[in-house]
């Protein structure tokens, strides 16, 4: 019983030594962090403050804040998607100065931004760079760790549906469904995706035309949580990770669209 003492005894102040000296211990408790949307509020919106983002007739946009071990971080909008029980994506919100620069009083307008990965243990968040993205057309529909949406190629010329799969650079489906005319298209180009479990599918409603669907090859998520062991660092956007195994590829539905990604030279 004595050597049974003097063990617990030895064990209690060694934890206390390595912890006067900075090092870490199991016994040490785990700093954690407060990540939550606020309030939805109601602000002014228009096509002249957006012309990408806002769609016709619009003159309110919904934004909540994103807040951090209680301080302001972002503005979002729209709803947000849990991704796995730690992440979840949710559509930034921009605050712009509108001033010119003889302008007696700031002028403010908000716009729709990019899509934020936001990490609840961590606290940090990650602007995403969804390919093919606009603004303007782009719908962004999440099921499981993949987003599928209408997307315009860097040309300006081309309407692609695409899915993408969180941390993985390439698209994992990438269909052209039209020729695009950045000056003379409809509004909305395209309607929001719709998703199906079993098979994985997703069906895409480019304007004026028939549905099309995909079928979609799944594979297993790649999006890296960070473990958190630097939890004094603050919260920060950041570029993506994107150095993921590439998912498997696409088998197309009932109906194809004529080109791949890969091989349409309009990009």
């Amino acid at each position: 019983m004595n050597h049974l003492r003097a063990w617990q005894t030895f064990g209690f102040v060694s934890v206390v030594f390595l912890s006067a000296w900075g090092v870490p211990t199991h016994a040490a408790a785990r700093k954690g962090h407060s990540v939550v949307l606020g309030a939805v509020r109601h602000e002014p919106y228009s096509k002249e403050g957006d012309p990408s983002g806002a769609g016709p007739g619009e003159t309110s946009l919904e934004v909540r804040a994103l807040i951090v071990d209680g301080g302001l971080k972002e503005w979002t909008t729209g709803e947000a998607h849990d991704v796995t029980e730690r992440s979840f994506v949710v559509r930034r919100a921009i605050r712009m100065n509108d001033s010119l620069p003889g302008d007696a009083k700031e002028h403010w307008v908000w716009q729709r931004g990019p899509w934020l990965l936001v990490d609840r243990a961590t606290g940090r968040f990650t602007a995403l760079k969804l390919p093919d993205y606009s603004p303007a057309v782009s719908q962004v529909v999440w099921f499981r760790d993949y987003g599928a949406y209408c997307g315009v190629t860097a040309s300006g010329k081309s309407l692609y549906a695409v899915v993408t799969q969180l941390a993985v650079r390439k698209p994992v489906l990438a269909k052209k469904l039209s020729a695009f005319d950045a000056g003379d298209h409809a509004q909305p180009e395209c309607g929001p995706s719709e998703w199906q479990r079993e098979p994985m599918r997703v069906i895409f409603h480019p304007a004026g035309k028939d549905a099309v669907s995909f079928d979609i090859a799944p594979g297993s998520a790649v999006l890296v949580e960070d473990a958190g062991d630097d939890e004094d660092a603050p919260a920060e956007s950041a570029a993506p990770a994107s150095k993921g195994a590439p998912s498997q590829p696409a088998s197309t539905g009932n109906k194809t669209p004529s080109q791949s990604a890969a091989g349409d030279p309009s990009r």
